[in-house]
């Protein structure tokens, strides 16, 4: 005769076995499947609100380094922890219209006078009081800078223009823009394929 522990295990036993069903498996998985997908929608959600941002190029300002409809992703975590350099491409909110995004070349910084004239940038800043012209490797060979405009940033103000010069309106128009208004940096062109590349900032050999 069995005792009554052993017949208290043997039932226990019974009730775990059967407590496993085709039924009862199927509605963990479902719960493991919506758990992974409430996960991965969370962290799309989370990378795309913070950290990167998708953009579509519009236009023809900034070729021949960019062309229309050309998809990059926008770095929005660097600023966080430094400021916008010197020659990074950036995205940002258009003064006069905050709806409106554009994408530019940052060519002066926070304290710095920019002089447009005779086809080139001169840049003065503490480092170079007397000013120096922009040698601009990335620009198209032969191209020059239209405009005749002298803008001094404020604390916080950025001078930005297009790679193509004669077909940008930018900073020569509006003025400088506030750093404020930058969503981030031009980090990776994704498409097409046959152009993807990361981006780095150019080395102008100022201080």
């Amino acid at each position: 005769m069995k005792s009554p522990l052993s017949r208290m295990h043997e039932w226990i036993n019974r009730r775990n076995r059967s407590s496993f069903t085709p039924q009862s498996g199927m509605k963990l998985f479902i719960i493991e499947v919506f758990k992974v997908g409430l996960f991965t929608i969370l962290t799309i959600f989370v990378v795309r609100t913070f950290l990167f941002k998708p953009f579509y190029v519009r236009g023809a300002s900034m070729e021949t380094n960019f062309f229309d409809s050309e998809y990059l992703i926008i770095d929005e975590v660097s600023y966080r922890v430094h400021e916008p350099k010197r020659g990074d491409v950036i995205v940002f909110r258009y003064p006069n219209d905050p709806s409106e995004y554009f994408l530019k070349r940052v060519i002066g910084l926070p304290g710095e006078t920019v002089t447009v004239r005779n086809g080139q940038v001169v840049v003065i800043n503490k480092d170079f009081s007397n000013g120096i012209v922009l040698n601009e490797a990335y620009l198209r060979f032969g191209l020059r800078t239209p405009g005749d405009t002298t803008a001094t940033m404020k604390e916080g103000q950025y001078f930005v223009m297009g790679d193509n010069r004669p077909a940008s309106w930018d900073s020569r128009g509006f003025g400088p823009i506030n750093g404020s208004a930058i969503v981030g940096r031009v980090w990776v062109r994704g498409w097409p394929f046959d152009r993807a590349q990361a981006f780095s900032t150019p080395n102008y050999q100022l201080k």
